[in-house]
């Protein structure tokens, strides 16, 4: 008998100094985390980096290395600041090329910029000749359009990388997850049960949630506090997740362990 290899694991990587100074919130990873949901996919981790090349090139090198599909937002640019296309080519190894398409989109995108403002497109002039480092990619790397200004980002194997800017960033992963990872979508094939536990400290429930664990090997169990909700005040959301017929009779576990403690129960919550 042959088994199926394993699905693989989604990661984000969030590139840029003004993240991590607070200059801008990030917005891309609660963002990547809906758009994964709503596939019946998640989020296997995330990583935030300044702007150091050094420090991108090891993040990418642990994320071509990992088998994983990972999303990198920002630093695609042109400007002194951006070197994520840069430490792309250097985590792979690879020389940096003029993209064909990119260049004919990028170029596309001057013309459209001049229509706009009124003025005559001029291809030789410097600034216009330096946009085009905007589609010098990783040698082998394909396109990812943007439907925003047709400024491409790009993809080697199954790394993807995509501006800072929300507004194109999103759309961008939307599209690269469904041409390319149908095959891996889950919808409706997770289920989420918990229940509102007061009263009770995590350390004295972590023998049910390992017992339930060792019972149903294949639901995952997940505990989270809080000291001030304004609803619940302090409690502990406490549940089981995974495919549905598997939640069901490890979630009757987990109710009848609540009820030999003796614990006071709130609201049961169910999620999809």
């Amino acid at each position: 008998m042959t088994t199926a290899p394993p699905s693989p694991s989604f990661g984000l990587i969030i590139v840029g100094d003004e993240i991590l100074s607070g200059k801008r919130t990030d917005k891309h990873l609660p963002k990547v985390i809906e758009l994964l949901s709503a596939r019946g996919l998640e989020l296997a981790w995330a990583e935030y980096v300044g702007d150091s090349p050094e420090r991108i090139t090891q993040t990418l090198k642990r994320a071509f290395a990992s088998g994983d599909v990972v999303f990198s937002t920002g630093g695609i640019g042109a400007t002194p600041d951006d070197h994520t296309r840069q430490c792309a080519a250097r985590a792979l190894g690879v020389e940096l090329e003029l993209h064909p398409e990119a260049e004919v989109l990028i170029r596309e995108r001057m013309q459209d910029t001049a229509r706009e403002q009124g003025t005559v497109y001029e291809p030789d002039r410097p600034d216009n000749i330096h946009r085009l480092n905007m589609g010098v990619f990783p040698r082998g790397a394909s396109i990812i359009r943007n439907p925003y200004n047709k400024i491409p980002g790009f993809s080697v194997a199954d790394i993807h990388f995509v501006p800072g800017f929300p507004v194109m960033a999103w759309p961008m992963i939307e599209s690269v997850l469904d041409a390319r990872y149908q095959h891996l979508f889950r919808r409706g094939a997770n289920l989420e049960k918990s229940v509102i536990v007061f009263g009770a400290m995590e350390a004295a429930l972590t023998p049910l949630m390992e017992h339930i664990e060792r019972e149903h090997p294949q639901v995952r169990v997940f505990s989270l506090p809080s000291v001030d909700h304004p609803t619940y005040g302090r409690h502990i959301d406490l549940g089981v997740k995974g495919a549905p017929e598997a939640v069901e009779p490890a979630y009757r576990l987990l109710l009848d362990g609540l009820k030999l403690l003796g614990v006071p129960l709130g609201p049961e919550l169910v999620r999809n």
